[in-house]
């Protein structure tokens, strides 16, 4: 049985956009600097002709990486779950630090998504799997490099 990998609506547009840029812009670019580098004569010793073979052997097994990843994808609308305030994959989280009393907004993405900057954290992140499962008002304890942390769920969103 295959494993499916969960996903955001927005993370599988993402991905399907560089998918086709590979197969439409990087992909027969490669194709023209090989092309080029050739008709310079003797590959042996043509270093352009050597980076635009490793250019698409990158570009080949990346748009693998990609086919597969889209393939066994589990796409998730963060818009459409209705989970009664339950913090699930997908869901954007509004969380209380108790001792500092600081607030931060996090959503549940998959691993391609991942982006601490703009509040979205992996899936499998300590952070998210101690969050998951749990409710608004709800404490959460997450084991981080500088000791226990504890939030509170001031809320959850599904957007």
């Amino acid at each position: 049985m295959a494993t499916t990998i969960p996903i955001t609506t927005r993370g599988a547009e993402k991905l399907k956009a560089e998918l086709h840029r590979l197969k439409t812009v990087d992909r027969p670019g490669v194709i023209q600097a090989i092309a080029e580098a050739r008709a310079q004569g003797d590959l042996s010793e043509n270093a352009e002709y050597d980076a635009a073979k490793d250019r698409q052997g990158f570009i080949e097994g990346r748009i693998r990486e990609l086919e597969g990843k889209l393939a066994a994808a589990q796409v998730i609308d963060p818009s459409s779950l209705d989970a009664g305030g339950r913090v699930v994959f997908g869901a954007t989280v509004e969380l209380e630090e108790e001792t500092s009393g600081e607030t931060v907004k996090y959503q549940i993405v998959g691993e391609d998504e991942a982006d601490l900057k703009q509040g979205l954290i992996n899936v499998s992140s300590p952070i998210a799997r101690a969050l998951i499962g749990k409710e608004e008002g709800d404490t959460a304890e997450v084991q981080a490099p500088g000791g226990t942390k504890r939030y509170e769920i001031v809320a959850v969103n599904y957007i």
